[in-house]
């Protein structure tokens, strides 16, 4: 039985069609077995992606995390455990054959694939992607996270109505408190002088780019109104 909490907002299926679920319980009832299945479960996209990559299925490449808005974006963090095998690059495939197949039978639903890291700092900054980070302070005991991003990366690390953030807090388990670099200079997170001393390092030429992100997303850019400070909790979804 598919019940309406369990379908994707917007999904409609023909009698004749083929859609993958997700088997969320069995009862035994006095009129036999009752199977409570979803399109809305996180464990489908984890299956979808044992299906389509052999390296999930064998055990070489694990998924440890995953943070998921049905319909519209997954986070997905991977580990593997074979320092041969790149782990993003395994779920993505050839030319991303591997992802966009999840992504067909999801009709269309986003999917972010990053690095897991044991570093909370770094699972973090790789749970915000696209948006590039300055820095990440995280108390692994309080489960708080304090992220500084570029002022012109505060509303890709938002994300459209809140979403990129959301999700990552989800995926890594963290409060997420985002501030742009002129939030944390107001709040002396940064020095007074950090913005005189990026233009120096700039001017001498001693920046380098941002190194490109070893993740894979879908590389959007959103448009949003100016934030405020803003923080993300996670909460238990089942």
């Amino acid at each position: 039985m598919l019940t309406e909490n369990e379908q994707v907002k917007g999904e409609v299926f023909k009698p004749t069609d083929r859609i993958k679920l997700y088997i969320v319980e069995v009862k035994n009832t006095p009129k036999g077995p009752k199977i409570l299945v979803s399109r809305t479960h996180p464990e489908l996209v984890k299956r979808l992606f044992e299906a389509e990559v052999a390296e999930v299925k064998d055990g070489t490449v694990e998924i440890k995390s995953i943070a998921r808005e049905a319909g519209s974006r997954t986070k997905m963090a991977v580990w593997s455990n074979d320092e041969n095998v790149d782990p993003v690059g395994a779920c993505v495939g050839m030319n991303g054959a591997r992802v966009n197949a999840v992504v067909e039978e999801l009709r269309g639903e986003k999917i972010d694939i990053i690095n897991w890291s044991d570093n909370p700092a770094l699972l973090i900054e790789n749970a915000l992607s696209p948006a590039k980070v300055i820095s990440v302070m995280a108390d692994p005991d309080e489960k708080v996270a304090s992220v500084i991003v570029p002022d012109y990366q505060l509303s890709l690390a938002i994300g459209k109505e809140g979403q990129n953030a959301r999700l990552a807090a989800r995926l890594t388990g963290y409060k997420i408190d985002i501030k742009s670099e002129t939030q944390a200079i107001e709040s002396g997170e940064l020095p007074e002088d950090y913005m005189d001393q990026m233009n120096m390092m700039e001017d001498d030429g001693y920046t380098e780019e941002y190194e490109e992100a070893a993740n894979y997303t879908d590389g959007y850019q959103e448009d949003a109104d100016a934030y405020e400070e803003i923080e993300f909790v996670e909460t238990d979804e089942e």
